[in-house]
């Protein structure tokens, strides 16, 4: 019982020993520095981009307005139209004051000319997420959610203006700007060609001299080349056409029943790559036996678009299997029968000439047609 007691009175020792200061309240501040950071505006590409074809001119799948799945390097003509749909986002805030554009200029990056201003796209929550997840939005390796506050979708479209404005080879991209000046831009710079020049080169030429009547007759071989810009990818599709063909002057020309050389006198033979005209089902029609093609009616490239006439019917060689995968087979092209720029078609002319026959038969044409695809 002693031995508790002593415990007892040394804790009250220790405690009677507090100084007296605990009871007084005291405090001490400082200043507060925040710096808010000034998060330039991040671009995202979401999904692909899309390129459409014009109200024109459309080729043998696309028509006016749609996906112009034909087109596979990197250039594009008046009217022709790319799109995008990218994700816009800023830290600070995404108002108004933010300006989203498509722009184009001779270098990568920020502070090209503006060329179409882009609309805000107003997505319910559902496609919102929908295309976010297409966008891969992140911040070094911070993958992000989808926040309304700080990040907004975008639609552009840049449309290809007229020669006068837009010729040559640009880099092709999205940019913004916010309300404080900060710039950013879309990762994807894509490089395009507007407009290139399309050009047909001719290196030979075709004659027939002194052709007996009932005999076959060949010419020189000539070299149909694609002659666009150099380094526009133009690609072109081939065709060729004629017509009969007349003496010009009054020498009482009969081949074989009137004045006139019909164009069904006349075929020819291709080569192109790994392909000529043995690979085309067309030269089976050979009388001669000799795999030469002929030549059908027309002197003027027809129809435009999925009706063109000269499609399936008139190119200049059909081998090679359809140009577009999935496509029907003959409508959709021939991979031999395209040309890149500088790429030639050689083809070596035969004349079957009609018995009897008399005159020179100078009036008439032979056509070579390349359309870019």
């Amino acid at each position: 019982m002693r031995t508790l007691f002593t415990i007892l009175v040394a804790s009250l020792l220790v405690l009677s020993a507090v100084p007296a200061v605990l009871a007084v309240s005291t405090s001490v501040s400082t200043g507060l520095d925040i710096d808010v950071e000034e998060f330039a505006p991040l671009v995202d590409l979401c999904g692909s981009r899309i390129v459409t074809d014009d109200n024109v001119e459309p080729w043998r799948v696309s028509d006016g307005g749609q996906y112009l799945v034909e087109r596979i390097n990197n250039y594009a003509f008046e009217g022709e139209k790319i799109s995008w749909l990218v994700l816009v986002m800023d830290k600070n805030k995404i108002d108004q004051n933010i300006d989203v554009y498509a722009t184009i200029g001779d270098s990568q990056g920020e502070g090209n000319e503006i060329e179409a201003n882009c609309l805000r796209a107003d997505y319910q929550s559902s496609v919102a997420k929908q295309n976010f997840d297409s966008c891969n939005a992140e911040i070094l390796e911070e993958e992000l959610e989808f926040n309304p506050d700080t990040m907004a979708f975008f639609e552009c479209t840049l449309t290809v203006e007229t020669p006068a404005s837009m010729y040559g080879e640009y880099w092709v991209t999205v940019e913004a700007q916010d309300g404080s000046g900060l710039m950013g831009t879309m990762d994807e710079n894509e490089f395009w060609f507007f407009n290139p020049v399309i050009a047909l080169s001719i290196d030979g030429e075709l004659s027939f001299d002194n052709v007996r009547p009932g005999s076959s007759s060949y010419s020189d071989t000539l070299l149909i080349g694609n002659d666009a810009d150099a380094g526009s990818g133009v690609l072109l599709d081939m065709f060729i056409s004629g017509t009969d063909f007349y003496d010009s002057s009054s020498s009482g020309a009969r081949c074989p029943d009137t004045n006139q050389l019909a164009l069904t006198n006349f075929r020819y033979f291709i080569t192109s790559g790994a392909y000529s005209s043995f690979d085309d089902p067309r030269s089976a029609s050979d009388p001669e036996g000799e795999s030469y093609v002929a030549i059908n009616y027309g002197n003027s490239f027809g129809n435009v678009g999925t009706n063109n006439p000269f499609y399936g019917t008139h190119e200049i060689l059909q081998a090679g299997g359809p140009f577009v995968v999935g496509g029907p087979f003959g409508s959709a092209g021939y991979k031999a029968n395209i040309l890149v720029p500088g790429a030639e078609h050689a083809l070596t002319f035969r004349l079957d000439l009609p018995e009897p026959c008399n005159g020179d038969f100078d009036t008439g044409s032979i056509y070579f047609w390349g359309e870019a695809i």
